[in-house]
């Protein structure tokens, strides 16, 4: 068993597709990549190899008549071997993801789950490209989980919150008297105050005062994400405890921010499935209409990349209002009183800046530019050398997309990183197919 083989078993120039996805998890929560981060980003290359492992352990009859030069049908690696591996390194994964905490675990466990299945018994099915789109859907909410549960908020999140009178800084006391409504902030356990707003990471403001030996305590900030709940105000004699978050809606603070994800998951995995539909017919070819509806879903994509974003509590840095103590009207979306209150409010976010918003287009291009042409391609002509390079453009063109969602959420660091990736990836597919 060569390394050769093995880097062929386990498509190892597919690999640089996968570490964009916790990147652009980890974007959306409004967050900086951290610790839990590289966890996620490890936990995913482990479960992304174990599914090609068992995908060739599973396909091993059928490789033997279609694609007998893969390792496993020509001898070179041992279908043991390959089912260990995926065993193995299914383990590695989970175990990476327990380290990022419980919530990326949960996650985790669900990728893996869908991993298994799709290999095991979905595969041939007509749920299949369902399955896969599931995974990097997954994917990407691992990253935004192990992201939210390591870090709590960002920095720049406490500064605007701190700074721009919408929330109570650490260390401010209760407020009491005038300063229940002027919003100004003394030394002191901080403590919320009414007509404030839910910063993601930022400092909740409701009702008066806390209450009566009710401070915010140490790392008193609402987590990314984190709501108040019905009636939006602090306990009076009940502190957030350190590390805690203010619920509205039922989300916690990391359920908020893996909340906030889920667009850019469903983006992720609308393309996967696309991809996936196109997979199917690589050993053989003969499909046109797949190509066809895989290139117009890619068209779609980057326009929707494109438009501006609705909805900002979609975003946990985004400031929603709360509401006054006594006010009879509930303006906060999932705490409403009544069926037509439950509706979400519809708002475009700020436009970003033009150097953000050319960046956002290039990134859109390269995805478009990287996926479209292969795929007309296969298209007009459905052979399976043309629908096999169809669908490893399509693996490849994860890459930009990921880093255009990234920039989409404001990251744009994170969206640069993300596309140096594509050298490596384009350098390493010349000498190990992806598909």
């Amino acid at each position: 068993m060569s390394a050769r083989a093995w880097a062929e078993l386990l498509r190892v120039s597919a690999l640089f597709t996968v570490p964009g996805d916790a990147l652009a998890g980890a974007a959306a929560t409004g967050r900086s990549p951290g610790r839990g981060t590289a966890l996620a980003v490890g936990a995913s290359l482990c479960l992304y190899e174990a599914g090609m492992a068992l995908n060739d352990w599973a396909d091993r009859e059928e490789d033997a008549v279609d694609r007998p030069h893969r390792p496993l049908p020509s001898g070179r690696v041992a279908p043991g071997a390959a089912l260990a591996a995926a065993g193995a390194l299914t383990a590695a994964g989970l175990g990476l993801a327990a380290r990022a905490g419980r919530p990326a675990l949960v996650v985790a466990t669900g990728l893996a789950a869908t991993v298994w299945a799709y290999d095991l018994r979905l595969k041939h099915t007509p749920a299949g490209p369902a399955a896969m789109a599931a995974a990097r859907a997954l994917d990407l909410l691992l990253g935004a989980a192990a992201t939210a549960t390591a870090t709590p908020g960002t920095t720049e999140q406490r500064r605007r919150s701190a700074g721009t009178g919408t929330g109570a800084r650490a260390g401010s006391r209760p407020c009491s008297g005038p300063n229940a409504d002027s919003g100004a902030v003394t030394s002191g356990p901080a403590a919320p105050r009414s007509g404030g707003f839910v910063r993601g990471g930022g400092s909740v403001r409701a009702g008066g005062c806390a209450g009566a030996g009710g401070p915010v305590r140490a790392g008193d900030f609402a987590q990314a994400g984190g709501f108040v709940r019905v009636g939006g105000f602090a306990r009076a004699g009940g502190p957030v405890r350190a590390g805690g978050s203010v619920r509205v809606g039922g989300f916690t603070g990391v359920g908020g921010s893996v909340r906030a994800a889920l667009p850019a998951a469903g983006l992720l995995g609308v393309h996967t499935y696309a991809v996936t539909a196109v997979s199917r017919h690589e050993a053989r070819g003969g499909s046109t209409a797949v190509p066809l509806a895989a290139l117009a879903t890619t068209a779609a994509l980057g326009a929707t990349i494109l438009r501006e974003r609705c909805d900002p509590y979609e975003h946990p840095g985004a400031v929603v209002p709360v509401p006054r103590a006594g006010r009879a009207t509930n303006p906060l979306p999932f705490t409403a009183r009544g069926p037509a209150q439950r509706q979400r409010p519809h708002r475009p976010s700020p436009p970003p800046a033009p150097a953000t918003r050319l960046l956002l287009t290039a990134l859109t291009g390269a995805y478009l530019r990287t996926a479209t042409g292969p795929l007309l391609h296969a298209a007009l002509n459905p052979s399976p050398p043309l629908t096999q390079r169809a669908v490893g453009a399509g693996i490849r063109a994860a890459i930009p997309l990921q880093a255009a969602l990234a920039v989409r959420a404001g990251a744009t660091g994170t969206g640069m990183a993300v596309m140096g990736l594509v050298p490596l990836a384009r350098a390493l597919a010349r000498k190990v197919i992806p598909t």
